[in-house]
């Protein structure tokens, strides 16, 4: 647990938390004006490669695969796991909860709420109008609602909504919002039908949502 950001005062993170050689934390921004320290929970499992920048707060149980980037000014909630070759750019939320598989990107801005996630290629945007004089004054990604799951090699534009235990099938557009439990799936990603009503192709269970299914009738 010894690295030269420790020592300069940019990192403090909490007890029982292992850390590779070759990670870096409390790595400096080149966005003017950022003096925040880094703060990450107890239990964190940090592997080699991994870089955090500083002025983030991190929860307990944070877990990154190798070369991992989690930029400056995020809010991340416990129990967070980030694999191999991912990157969250500034500026996010993310609750409690939350996986991110390999190779993904999450934009500027981008909201996860708890328990969402996401599958290996994941690529988010926020950018309505790249190359414009005014395109930094718009920034937003996607909002991802509780529990909704997105699919390998999928694309999320900026500013649509994700509802609460939705799922987005592989390699997906998904360029306007979908509704809550919903299915959605091809390019534009379009609505098929409802997560309570899928069943198991090889008949482990009948419903694999059915917990969803007794949340939704319990409200």
């Amino acid at each position: 647990m010894k690295t030269a950001a420790n020592k300069s005062g940019r990192v403090r993170f909490g007890k029982d938390c292992l850390i590779d050689e070759g990670v870096i934390l409390g790595y400096r921004s080149g966005r003017k004006g950022l003096t925040g320290i880094l703060v990450i929970g107890a239990g964190a499992h940090l592997r080699s490669g991994t870089v955090i920048y500083q002025s983030s707060i991190i929860g307990n149980h944070l877990e990154t695969g190798h070369n991992v980037v989690i930029r400056e000014q995020n809010h991340i909630g416990n129990n967070f796991a980030i694999w191999n070759n991912s990157t969250v750019d500034y500026g996010c939320k993310i609750g409690n909860n939350v996986k991110i598989h390999s190779n993904c990107y999450i934009a500027q801005f981008t909201v996860l709420e708890d328990d969402v996630f996401l599958a290996p290629g994941t690529s988010i945007a926020n950018d309505l109008h790249p190359g414009c004089d005014f395109s930094k004054k718009c920034l937003r990604g996607p909002t991802i609602k509780k529990g909704a799951q997105i699919g390998v090699g999928c694309t999320l534009l900026p500013y649509v909504t994700i509802g609460e235990g939705a799922l987005i099938g592989a390699g997906s557009v998904v360029t306007k919002d979908i509704p809550a439990h919903s299915v959605a799936y091809g390019n534009p990603a379009r609505v098929a039908g409802s997560a309570f009503d899928l069943t198991c192709r090889f008949e482990f269970t009948d419903k694999p949502y059915r917990e969803a299914t007794k949340a939704k009738r319990r409200k």
